[in-house]
């Protein structure tokens, strides 16, 4: 039953039909000559040095670094730009509430001991964000080890001057101890799908509250399971203390925020928005989002300055603070935000999955698997929870992306899947503001937030398909070819056709295992209404809205026929 199911999946559309409409044909030919992985690649090399948080130096670098590959491609600043120029950035510039933070160095040290128990220069995620630095000479503390962590097991305790043990997650520490002297914590806190037992020394980043200037911030320190067991068997031999060096900036800044637009010939108010996030230290997450999309950006200009693609709509690329400037590029202009037809979140595209453990991911609008996840969909490790019906967006882009990116795999083998709607990155405030939002990433990656997140973990190759398949669909959708678009439909339905079987493929070996038959109709009408909903919203991809309303109807009267006929087969 699982190899038919992804046998339908993955012939559900996409795949070398694309051969058969000329226009998008001419569109991957373009992008896949023009994308330079190298180039995108290099990118991610500059950025996965810095750690990166908003305000920091490492995080100023790497977005004046994507400027200036802009800059080379050919977008004018807008403060200089005339009114014919079509390529176009802009830096935004805003003062923060709150401090930004940049790690130096530390080193953490048994005391008794001469080989460091931890050291930022081989573990880089070993310091909480908001630690403070110690004094230069460092400092020397006891070590107190909570094996309780209730209230009262806690305010029983001196920890004045100490440092504070326990495994949890280190903000949790903090927040336990906060106001009781302490001078640090130290927390463990790794999931399981980091396979903590083959990669002992991974530490994922977290961070300690950042307190105002009346009060003396205190540090975090994160243990990877080697440094846990270590200090824990220290700890059973009797008292321990440690010697701890840190050295870590904290200061004012500015948060910065890059957009570049290539301004639409026809309807230069309706745009598709591309977002990568530039915080978080690693190299796939999320500097090979960074760096698809500044290549992405360099292909896009590349290929309007010599004519071969002029987007009829506006396409916009935004680096900057995950969720945070993603959402204030929707909700700082209303105006704008009107016109915003689509977005797409690149995150942790670069993968090289043979090492991470991970697989190319399409994270979904909510649609019925959101509800229902079955068969071959399945909820990441990093956490997903059943929806309501009433969270079902009917929308095509799911599919109409899925198709994308499986034309893209069928030229090399590139492996391409979906998730359920899950959350947490740059496409939901897209769908917060009831604007069709797609994520692209990977997972599950055992190096997920951790420290050996590091260049030798990233795939120029995977990259590639990424960017190709990602600006091709940004091409599909702000063109002005009413060819294109009436295969787009036909496309479509081909894709309701083929998901219907799968789930009423699943639905019979439900009932034949003594499921509900009234639950399992229920649920194939439910994915049969998603999809005529979804053909009424393909009116929007037609520039000059002259898609034939016949082709849409007769498309919708297919797939409730189909429906009809698996429905009753139940």
């Amino acid at each position: 039953m699982r190899s038919l199911i992804l046998l339908l999946l993955v012939g559900c559309s996409g795949g070398l039909m694309a051969q058969s409409d000329p226009t998008l044909k001419k569109y991957y030919e373009q992008v896949r000559a023009a994308f330079q992985e190298k180039k995108a690649f290099e990118t991610v090399a500059y950025v996965e040095k810095r750690w990166r948080l908003p305000g920091n130096t490492g995080f100023n670098e790497s977005i004046y670094y994507v400027e200036n590959i802009l800059k080379q491609a050919g977008y004018v600043q807008e403060q200089v730009a005339k009114a014919g120029d079509r390529l176009t950035y802009r830096l935004e510039k805003r003062p923060m509430r709150r401090k930004t933070w940049e790690p130096v160095d530390a080193v953490v040290t048994i005391v008794g001991e001469t080989e460091p128990l931890l050291s930022f220069q081989t573990n880089r995620n070993m310091l909480a964000i908001n630690s403070a630095s110690t004094p230069a000479a460092g400092i020397e503390a006891p070590v107190v080890y909570l094996t309780k962590t209730s209230g009262d097991a806690v305010t029983k305790l001196d920890l004045k001057g100490k440092i504070v043990f326990a495994e949890q997650p280190v903000g949790q520490v903090d927040r336990l101890v906060a106001g009781r002297g302490a001078v640090g914590v130290m927390g463990y806190s790794v999931p399981a799908y980091t396979q903590p037992e083959k990669h002992p020394h991974s530490i994922q980043f977290s961070s300690i509250a950042q307190v105002d200037s009346s009060q003396q911030q205190g540090f975090g320190i994160l243990l990877s399971t080697q440094a846990r067991s270590r200090l824990k068997k220290a700890l059973e031999k009797g008292p321990v203390s440690l010697h701890v060096t840190i050295v870590a900036r904290t200061y004012q800044a500015e948060e910065l925020t890059l957009v570049a637009d290539i301004r639409g010939s026809e309807q230069a108010d309706k745009r598709f928005v591309f977002s990568a996030h530039v915080q978080e230290p690693g190299a796939n997450d999320n500097a090979s989002g960074v760096g698809t999309l500044a290549e992405m950006a360099r292909v896009a200009a590349a290929l309007y300055q010599n004519k071969s693609v002029v987007p009829q709509r506006s396409i916009s690329f935004l680096w900057g603070d995950e969720i945070n400037s993603t959402r204030r590029y929707i909700m700082e202009d209303s105006i704008r935000a009107k016109g915003i037809q689509w977005g797409m979140s690149l995150d942790m595209v670069g993968e090289d999955t043979e090492k991470t453990g991970g697989t190319f991911l399409i994270e979904k609008m909510p649609d019925p698997s959101a509800v229902w996840t079955r068969g071959d969909e399945k909820h990441t490790e990093w956490g997903g929870t059943a929806l309501p019906e009433s969270a079902i967006v009917p929308h095509y882009f799911n599919d109409f992306m899925l198709s994308r990116c499986l034309d893209q795999a069928a030229t090399n083998g590139w492996v391409v899947k979906t998730n359920p709607f899950e959350g947490g990155s740059d496409h939901t405030p897209f769908l917060q503001a009831k604007i069709p939002g797609l994520l692209l990433w990977h997972f599950t990656d055992v190096f997920y937030h951790t420290d050996a997140d590091r260049i030798d973990k990233v795939s120029a190759w995977e990259m590639k398909n990424v960017g190709v398949s990602a600006l091709v669909a940004a091409y599909s959708l702000t063109a002005n070819n009413e060819q294109l678009v009436q295969y787009l439909i036909d496309e479509y339905r081909q894709s309701a056709f083929k998901r219907l079987d799968v789930e009423a493929a699943l639905s019979r070996a439900a009932i034949a295992s003594g499921g509900n038959r009234d639950t399992e109709r229920h649920i194939l009408e439910v994915w049969g209404k998603f999809y005529v909903d979804a053909l009424a919203s393909m009116h929007d991809i037609s520039v000059k809205g002259s898609v034939p309303e016949q082709s849409i109807a007769k498309a919708q009267a297919a797939v409730k026929e189909q429906l009809s006929k698996l429905w009753a087969g139940l």
